[in-house]
C-alpha cells in the first residue's frame, strides 16, 4: 500500500447520502455528520470516499467535494427513494457494487467507517473480505428507539442482531456521547471496544451573523419572541410536544410571539404526512397566525434562522447526539431539549439552556416561558452555549480525534485502543 493509500478511508452511509440536500426525507443529522467528517478528514490528509446508495437515476454517480473527498453513489436496488426499513434487502448488492468500484479504480482502503446499522452490516461483510479495520457509529440504537414507539417494525429483530454483531465484531465503535456508550453497554453487549468522539459543527459558519442582522434578513421585528424548531417531520422528533407547549404558555396570545417550524421535503412522503398532522394541531390550538413553516432551510439560511431565534427547541423522544442543539448553541442561541440521550451531554441544564422530560408539554411550556421572560438570562445562556461548542464540538477537533483513532487501529496498537475505550 503506497503512502496515499495508507490514509485512504471508505466512509459508508448506505441510506444517508452525504451529498443530498439536508432536510429532505430521511436526510438529517447522519448526512451532515458523514459529509462534515469526510471533508474535515480530507483536510487532514486522508483520501476519503463516501459511499451511499443511488436513490434517483438523474443523480451524478460521483460528486467531488474537494480534491481528497468525494461521494460515490452505488446502484443497489431501484434508483428511487426507499424507506430505510426496506433498504436492508439491497445490502448484498451494495457490497458487490462497492467491491466492483474498488477493483475498477484499483483502490485500496486502509480503514472502513460505517454509519447506522444497515451500513454496519455492510462493513462487517467487507471486514471479512478485505481484512481491514472497521469503525462503526450507530447514530441511533434500535434497543433505545423501540422503547419510544408503539409499533415495532418487521425489521426490528434483524436490526438488533446486527447492532450486537457490530459492537462485538467491529474493531471499534464510536459513541458520540457518554450516554450513548452507557446505552450500548446496558442494552446491547458488554463486549467490544467503544471510544467516545462527539459530533461537531462548523463554528465559523454558525455564529457568523448577529441577531439584529439575522432578523433584518428574515423580516422579523426586533421585539418578536422567536421559538425555533429545525429538523425532519417525524413523530419521534416531538414537534407536537413543542406546538402544544407554546400554545399552553403565557405567550400564547401575545402578538409578539412567532413559532418557526423548519424542515421537510415532498408532499405525500412520510414526513409530508407528519407535517400535515402538525399543521392540523397548530390550527387546533389556535396558533396558525403565529406559526411559520418555511420548509427545508438551506445551508446558507440555516445560521440566519438560528441567530434570529430567542430559543431553539429540540423536543425529540430520543437523540443519540442531536446536531441541531450544537448548531443553535454555536449561533449563541439557548436550547431547550428533551432530557434524553446525547442531549444530556450537549445541553448543560441551567447553563446553556434547559432540559425537560420528553413528551412533557407542561415542562416544555414552563421552560419556554422562563427563557422568553428573562432576556438577560437568555443572552447569558447563549454566550455560555457558544463557548461550550467552541471548546468541545468543532468539526476539526472531531476529525482530529477520529484521525488518532484510525491511525491506532491501522497500526494495531491495542494498548492505545483500550485507553480510548475506557
Amino acid at each position: 500500500m503506497n503512502d496515499k493509500q495508507s490514509k485512504s478511508i471508505a466512509l459508508i452511509s448506505v441510506h444517508g447520502d452525504p451529498a443530498v440536500d439536508i432536510g429532505k426525507e430521511e436526510a438529517g443529522g447522519q448526512n451532515v455528520y458523514v459529509r462534515q467528517v469526510g471533508e474535515a478528514l480530507a483536510r487532514q490528509g486522508w483520501q476519503v470516499d463516501m459511499f451511499t446508495r443511488a436513490s434517483e437515476p438523474e443523480q451524478p454517480k460521483i460528486v467531488q467535494h474537494s480534491e481528497n473527498c468525494r461521494t460515490i453513489r452505488l446502484v443497489a436496488g431501484p434508483e428511487e427513494f426507499v424507506p430505510r426499513d426496506e433498504i436492508f434487502g439491497y445490502c448484498h448488492d451494495f457490497v458487490s457494487a462497492l467491491l466492483e468500484f474498488k477493483d475498477q479504480e484499483n483502490k485500496e482502503y486502509s480503514l472502513i467507517h460505517t454509519n447506522y446499522w444497515i451500513s454496519g452490516w455492510v462493513g462487517l461483510q467487507l471486514q471479512q473480505k478485505l481484512s481491514i479495520p472497521v469503525v462503526h457509529t450507530y447514530h441511533s440504537l434500535g434497543a433505545v428507539k423501540y422503547k419510544s414507539i408503539s409499533t415495532i417494525p418487521m425489521i426490528a429483530s434483524t436490526r438488533l442482531t446486527v447492532e450486537k454483531d457490530c459492537l462485538e465484531q467491529a474493531d471499534c465503535i464510536v459513541a458520540t456521547s457518554p450516554q450513548e456508550k452507557e446505552h450500548m453497554r446496558s442494552l446491547v453487549s458488554s463486549k467490544g471496544n467503544i471510544a467516545i468522539v462527539p459530533c461537531g459543527t462548523d463554528i465559523e459558519r454558525f455564529g457568523a451573523i448577529n441577531r439584529d442582522e439575522a432578523r433584518k434578513s428574515l423580516g422579523i421585528a426586533a421585539d418578536t419572541k422567536v421559538v425555533l424548531y429545525v429538523g425532519r417531520f417525524d413523530k419521534r422528533k416531538g414537534i407536537e410536544t413543542l406546538v402544544r407547549a407554546v400554545s399552553n404558555s403565557s405567550w400564547h396570545n401575545d402578538s409578539r410571539l412567532q413559532l418557526i417550524i423548519g424542515g421537510g421535503s415532498r408532499p405525500g412522503r412520510s414526513d409530508g404526512i407528519e407535517r400535515e398532522r402538525i399543521e392540523g394541531i397548530v390550527a387546533e390550538v389556535g396558533m396558525t397566525e403565529k406559526t411559520i413553516f418555511p420548509g427545508r432551510i438551506g445551508d446558507e439560511e440555516l445560521p440566519v434562522y438560528y441567530a434570529a431565534a430567542d430559543v431553539c427547541v429540540v423536543p425529540s423522544h430520543y437523540e443519540p447526539f442531536g446536531l441541531v442543539a450544537i448548531e443553535a448553541m454555536a449561533s449563541g442561541t439557548p436550547v431547550i431539549a428533551s432530557d434524553v440521550g446525547g442531549l444530556q451531554f450537549t445541553v448543560v441544564n441551567e447553563q446553556t439552556g434547559l432540559l425537560a422530560p420528553p413528551k412533557d408539554v407542561a415542562a416544555f411550556s414552563q421552560a419556554i416561558e422562563r427563557i422568553l421572560n428573562d432576556s438577560q438570562w437568555q443572552k447569558q445562556l447563549g454566550t455560555n452555549a457558544r463557548k461550550r461548542v467552541e471548546e468541545k464540538f468543532s468539526w476539526s477537533g472531531v476529525a482530529s480525534q477520529l484521525n488518532d483513532l484510525y491511525l491506532r487501529l491501522i497500526k494495531q496498537e491495542p494498548s492505545s485502543l483500550s485507553q480510548a475505550s475506557a
